[in-house]
């Protein structure tokens, strides 16, 4: 029988959509102070993946990542979800989103999503907050699974996330 443990710390990223650098800037104004010093951040990228978000948020949006230095306990996702949920509403006009942050991390192994949308391949953690594993880590890159997302997968994703495990195995051997 396996010991019981407590979860290995993880990093903290966000996937960000938006078109409107005034709310983009507040946000991470936000989420630094909640969460400290961001240490990466992507390119930006147009979001033409997928028309989700179009009627709700508008045209032209652009797609990046952006992760922080200090680590979290995976056991904090959900929470960490509700919160960006609420920073989201706080910009929103009319019930409409004018930014979406979807929170995240990463662990030597894989790449987790929060949602509130249930699905099969999904596990619910708390409060109405889902976790879904998004990308496996092989040889060096990021497999594809059948639902992650293909943004999650393009080069601009793949670079940020190879960077931003580095950045993890090197705080984990640290400690």
């Amino acid at each position: 029988m396996g010991a019981i443990g407590e979860p290995k710390q993880a990093k903290l990223f966000y996937g960000i959509i938006s078109s409107n650098e005034e709310i983009k800037q507040k946000s991470f104004d936000i989420l630094k102070e909640k969460f400290g010093e961001i240490d990466l951040t992507s390119d930006a990228m147009p979001f033409d993946f997928s028309g989700y978000y179009n009627s709700e948020m508008g045209a032209n949006l652009k797609r990046f990542w952006i992760s922080f230095r200090k680590l979290i306990s995976a056991a904090d996702l959900a929470e960490i979800k509700v919160f960006t949920n609420s920073i989201e509403d706080s910009f929103a006009v009319d019930n409409k989103r004018k930014i979406n942050i979807d929170p995240g991390y990463i662990t030597p192994a894989n790449v987790i999503l929060a949602t509130t949308k249930d699905y099969s391949h999904r596990i619910y953690l708390k409060k109405g907050i889902y976790g879904e594993v998004t990308a496996i880590y092989q040889k060096n890159g990021y497999i594809k699974l059948p639902w992650s997302y293909p943004d999650y997968l393009s080069p601009v994703a793949v670079e940020f996330l190879l960077k931003a495990r580095t950045a993890l195995m090197y705080e984990l051997r640290r400690k």
